[in-house]
């Protein structure tokens, strides 16, 4: 559950101390608007209802995987305030781009087990890692979203560090086994229907645009 600190809304990191997140694996990644604001459209009928804004957001994040070829796309579902993914990292098999859409866990890189010695380094933000994977995804939406909002003119207030679109932290989960993949798949597979019962649906009112 976010802990709730100076009317902001924060997930706290439960990544893995001394964890390598450069290294190859199966990441469950959660990734929610500042302060849960509902920005990218509505549930209706346990489907997602895109907007401008989700659109813009959805695009880019399949686009991270157009241009890191060591990612690819296990599960994702992008919902009125957050988005749920499973991300494989990915260094060492090589795939045609054809086939660079969702894939299974089988015949993909590897399931973690426990960490070994070498395995784990300081925290710190890898090239072709999973933290900056996000760093530059949310980074692109910001742009993106603020040039759509200068190119159709629209009197609303830009993204920046005093108008966040994201939060600066993100949660992130490393997948064990098959079994495990599986269950959160599924959880990801059926979060829009489970909207109302979300533990992430944040009591605003979504804003129009």
């Amino acid at each position: 559950m976010p802990d709730k600190f100076k009317n902001k809304y924060k997930i706290p990191s439960n990544r893995l101390r001394g964890w390598n997140y450069a290294n190859n694996g199966h990441y469950f990644i959660t990734i929610v608007t500042a302060n849960r604001e509902p920005l990218f459209g509505n549930i209706n009928n346990g489907e997602m209802q895109l907007n401008e804004i989700e659109q813009i957001v959805n695009d880019q994040f399949f686009k991270s995987f157009e241009m890191r070829q060591e990612l690819f796309l296990g599960s994702f579902v992008l919902m009125p305030n957050h988005l749920h993914a499973i991300i494989i990292l990915d260094k060492i098999k090589c795939i045609d781009d054809s086939a660079r859409t969702t894939v299974e866990t089988h015949g993909r890189a590897s399931l973690q087990q426990s960490p070994t010695p070498q395995q784990l380094q300081p925290l710190q933000r890898q090239p072709k890692s999973i933290s900056s994977f996000v760093a530059g995804f949310k980074s692109a939406t910001i742009k993106h979203i603020d040039d759509w909002i200068d190119s159709n003119g629209l009197l609303m207030a830009k993204f920046n560090k005093n108008n966040p679109l994201w939060q600066a932290n993100y949660h992130d989960h490393i997948i064990r086994d098959d079994s495990e993949f599986q269950r959160i798949k599924n959880y990801i597979d059926n979060n829009p229907a489970k909207w109302e019962n979300d533990s992430l649906k944040s009591t605003l009112t979504a804003t129009t645009h």
